[in-house]
């Protein structure tokens, strides 16, 4: 499987331009899974009464592009529902099946968790014989939260995750590969948002050894996932037998 995700400047609070990029620049691209940041139709923005998918523009934008390169979708926005603010990963397949994750651990230094209501459920969702659990930006820094328990084979991470504290994104998304035997696929934005926060180019995916697997072409970062490969990995290095037994409480 080859998933390919979008180092994208995203224009701050202008979804139709950043529809647009996203489209131009994976015209000519082919995978099976595409990867697009979080909130990559507005930047991560805290007006969300001003901001927020209140009739699921984003929802319809990954949908009509998910069908037209008949590939996988997978990217965070901001959402409006009963009266609530959800920072919600979509994953939508190409027949339009639709699997969503609300983020979990909201970035309370950024005052995200006064304004978006965090999720309450760990969501895996399976595509063409790869199970993927879906994580958004600061949910790296939980690793409990993140635990293979054996039900999932790689974890997509979509973020706005800023320069000056970069080097922990790039640490710890290893980490995750390593003690959970899975791939991880970490993609984040690049250039500067409203709030004159930088993001330097730092997409990374990651086999089950911590060994780094990525191209980079330009503005995108690609992977080939080899799910055959990682349970022969598994298979000789059994260290999740050894686990710690545990719940997590939502």
């Amino acid at each position: 499987m080859k998933i390919t995700g979008l180092n994208l400047d995203i224009i701050w609070k202008n979804k139709i331009k950043n529809f647009e990029i996203i489209t131009d620049q994976l015209q000519s691209e082919d995978a099976d899974v595409f990867l697009l940041p979080e909130m990559f139709s507005t930047g991560f923005c805290m007006d969300a009464a001003e901001i927020s998918d209140k009739n699921q523009e984003s929802l319809a934008f990954l949908k009509k592009i998910s069908k037209e390169k008949n590939a996988a979708f997978c990217g965070s926005a901001s959402v409006e529902s009963e009266g609530k603010f959800y920072n919600r990963m979509y994953f939508v397949k190409p027949d339009a099946e639709i699997t969503f994750y609300d983020k979990r651990h909201l970035f309370s230094f950024s005052g995200e968790d006064k304004i978006y209501t965090p999720g309450n459920e760990r969501v895996i969702v399976e595509y063409l014989g790869i199970r993927f659990l879906l994580q958004v930006c600061y949910d790296l820094r939980f690793p409990v939260f993140a635990r293979n328990n054996d039900d999932y084979d790689a974890v997509l991470y979509v973020a706005n995750w800023p320069e000056k504290r970069v080097g922990a994104w790039e640490h710890l998304l290893k980490a995750r590969a390593i003690e959970n035997l899975s791939y991880v696929f970490g993609l984040n934005r690049i250039g500067t948002d409203g709030n004159d926060l930088f993001y330097q180019e730092s997409s990374h995916c990651f086999f089950a050894d911590g060994k780094e697997i990525t191209a980079k072409k330009g503005n995108l970062v690609s992977a080939q996932l080899n799910i055959e490969e990682l349970k022969d990995f598994k298979n000789h290095f059994q260290f999740l037998n050894d686990r710690d037994n545990f719940t997590i409480q939502l």
